[in-house]
């Protein structure tokens, strides 16, 4: 029986620009349960961005309720937004956002120092991380010294590393060439396998296909929510 994570209850984000209303969430309502794998689609411009931002507990809801894991987080200060994002959420970036020169393992074990895991634990929470990812052996190499797709792996390792509630990836693969994005694909179809939660911010349809729901946002709203 699957548990219900996420809650968005009439959940809107309106900005002030120009003297003008930006409805950028206007009025949404979303359920997501454990162990899915979904897409969140749209143009630019279309919400997902604010989408992922307000799933991630990056922004807060102008209006709405919104409950993770059983959490009401709409009304939470910036200091405890922290502390749910270390505990319940794990972020994979475009970008990477590796630390340029800090080991990948280093990388790894950065969420768990803030965690506050003691040194031996959260070396060896971080090498079982990178030994799940294919990247055994590599602890030691610098971003720079890994290709495109393996740095992605340490950016997945390290989401993985605090065991988070849900997976929120904002386009993994924008900047990987076919091949590798096929490899980090096959990735995330094993940790579906393996019980985890993943949100895909994606423009691409192609990668949206790869997910069991597909959830369509255009200007602020759902238009669409398949599941396969």
């Amino acid at each position: 029986m699957s548990e219900g994570l996420i809650s968005l209850s009439n959940v809107s984000r309106f900005y002030e620009m120009g003297g003008e209303t930006i409805k950028a969430l206007d009025g949404v309502d979303l359920t997501i349960n454990k162990n899915e794998y979904v897409a969140v689609i749209g143009a630019s411009g279309s919400g997902k961005s604010t989408m992922m931002n307000i799933l991630g507990c990056l922004d807060k809801p102008t209006g709405g309720d919104y409950v993770l894991n059983g959490t009401a987080v709409s009304s939470m200060a910036d200091n405890q937004l922290s502390s749910i994002r270390n505990k319940e959420i794990g972020f994979i970036f475009q970008s990477f956002n590796l630390l340029g020169r800090a080991t990948a393992l280093a990388n790894v074990i950065q969420p768990l120092i803030y965690r506050g895991e003691g040194r031996r634990k959260r070396k060896q929470m971080a090498m079982d991380a990178l030994e799940r990812v294919g990247l055994k052996g590599r602890e030691g190499h610098l971003p720079n010294q890994l290709s495109g797709g393996q740095r992605q792996r340490v950016a997945i390792a390290r989401a993985l590393v605090t065991n988070p509630t849900i997976i929120l990836a904002d386009e993994p693969t924008g900047n990987l060439d076919s091949s590798t994005t096929v490899e980090i694909l096959a990735l995330f179809d094993d940790l579906i396998k393996n019980g985890h939660t993943i949100i895909v911010v994606t423009h691409e349809h192609d990668i949206a296909q790869r997910c069991k729901r597909a959830i369509t946002i255009s200007d602020g709203k759902i238009i669409s929510d398949k599941v396969k």
